[in-house]
């Protein structure tokens, strides 16, 4: 990896590293779902969407919205894909609540093999009830690790025998803890490699994508950060970024999961929270006609009331903004 590139990704590590802790100095941290459900509920549409959509399956963000506010299946589906969202927005509900409620974990653990092990009941449960996988024994439901070998993936990993998976969850559980005392800029790359690990394991027959997934959200939110959401549109970028993994490399699946925490941040927690004169990053103040671009564009040349942060963003306030579109307008 040249120079220019470790500079990049230092520098994005350090953005992301900033702007949560203003998340948390300014604006209190992360809401919890019970004061902030609006924001909860459009992350939670999204998610369940992407990271199923990752997988295969074909529902459009509409359907999902309408299968899970409406409780009405549109469009014609196969009931499997039905099921297949349906678990996943239950695992990423409760995900949410119990990774962010106080009363809802014991804060102890980040993430125990319990809580592991029910994620993956949860997300595979109901699709599993209509189409269980054909080669599944009686003790490798849902939550259940696997009791099969896995061929080798078309990339060339091997995941470890299915003897040797409780040993590998064991390991990856205490790494997953350590994560508390880690010097927070290097977060994105130590969750990269705990991510490619929890897949190399492939502790269960089906579902460890999903269950990946929703455990590395688990820890973010756990430790004040926004999830992830790998959207469907990334998948190739996603899916490379875990063959560098497997090879050694998780440098790249770090920078993928730092952007993806970044957009989650901008796109639904700041423009939320933040009062019309607080200033937050551009790309929290983005509107159907003004992109981060043009605002940054509005930034340097002085036209926009913004100021430069110590990680090199530029940040301003709904309260500038407004005033800007207004003068802007009277320009034109």
């Amino acid at each position: 990896m040249s120079v220019t590139s470790r500079r990049t990704r230092s520098a994005l590590y350090e953005r992301l590293h900033l702007q949560i802790t203003e998340l948390r100095d300014q604006f209190g941290g992360l809401p919890a779902p019970h004061e902030a459900r609006a924001i909860w509920h459009d992350i939670w549409l999204d998610e369940t969407h992407h990271s199923t959509a990752i997988e295969g399956n074909t529902l459009v963000l509409k359907q999902v919205a309408q299968l899970l506010d409406e409780g009405r299946a549109v469009g014609n589906k196969e009931l499997r894909e039905y099921m297949e969202v349906r678990g996943y927005a239950d695992a990423a509900e409760w995900v949410y609540r119990h990774g962010v409620e106080p009363d809802s974990w014991s804060g102890d653990a980040l993430v125990t093999l319990t809580e592991l092990r029910h994620v993956h009941a949860m997300a595979l449960g109901p699709v599993w009830g209509v189409a269980p996988h054909p080669q599944a024994g009686d003790d490798e439901r849902p939550g259940s690790f696997r009791r099969h070998d896995i061929e080798t993936f078309p990339s060339g990993m091997k995941p470890p025998s299915w003897t040797d998976v409780s040993v590998h969850i064991d390991e990856w559980l205490a790494d997953a803890q350590a994560l508390r005392g880690l010097d927070a800029p290097h977060l994105p790359a130590e969750l990269a490699w705990l991510h490619a690990r929890f897949e190399q394991a492939h502790p269960f027959l089906d579902g460890n994508g999903r269950a990946g997934r929703l455990l590395l959200n688990l820890l973010l939110v756990r430790l004040g950060y926004p999830p992830a959401i790998i959207r469907k549109s990334d998948r190739a970028r996603y899916l490379a970024a875990l063959r560098r993994a497997d090879e050694g490399d998780c440098g790249p699946l770090g920078e993928f999961l730092a952007r993806a925490i970044l957009d989650n941040l901008h796109r639904f927690l700041l423009p939320a929270v933040a009062r019309k004169e607080q200033l937050v990053p551009l790309p929290a103040l983005t509107t159907d006609r003004l992109s981060a671009n043009a605002l940054r564009v509005a930034a340097v040349r002085g036209r926009l009331q913004a100021v430069r942060g110590r990680d090199g963003a530029w940040r301003s306030s709904k309260a500038w903004v407004d005033e800007y579109v207004a003068t802007r307008y009277r320009r034109d």
